[in-house]
């Protein structure tokens, strides 16, 4: 094997390591915030992030913004209409969609936890130029794309008797 092949091989390896890692660091962050009585979970502020930007969003659009099922969707929706987090009206052009929006007092719990989380966020990539960030989306793409195709690809499983 020839040295830019074996240094390739390497630098694959360690991108799916890290990838791995990563992924395996967000299902424990995921974990661990559905289990805090009283508090959202990550999905539940996957859903408030996904309205930061004043679009009504339709349960279908929210559930693949979160990451959840359209069943999760709609109980978790409930939920936060409740506490008075979103607002949620029945589209005019169908009458079969409801339409979420963040309300005021989502907006500012949103506020909240973007000021706590912001700066980490940034420390995080701080060493990093715009290039390398743009390159490392980039990258992050082409794994979805990937990933989401080998989805597409394969049928649902079937059961085993």
């Amino acid at each position: 094997m020839s040295q830019a092949s074996t240094s390739r091989t390497e630098a694959l390896e360690a991108l799916r390591l890290s990838f791995k890692g990563a992924d395996g660091a967000v299902r424990r962050l995921r974990g661990r915030e559905t289990h805090r009585p009283g508090e959202l979970s990550y999905a539940q502020y996957g859903l408030l992030f996904a309205l930061c930007d004043g679009v009504p969003r339709s349960s279908r659009e929210l559930a693949t913004a979160a990451d959840v099922s359209a069943a999760s969707v709609a109980e978790m929706l409930e939920s936060l209409a409740a506490a008075g987090l979103v607002d949620r009206v029945r589209s005019a052009r169908d009458k079969r969609v409801v339409l979420t929006t963040l309300s005021e007092r989502g907006r500012t719990l949103i506020d909240e936890r973007r000021a706590r989380y912001e700066p980490r966020w940034r420390a995080a990539l701080d060493r990093f130029t715009d290039d390398e960030l743009h390159t490392a989306s980039a990258v992050l793409d082409s794994i979805r794309a990937m990933v989401d195709g080998l989805a597409d690809e394969h049928p649902a499983p079937t059961e085993i008797r």
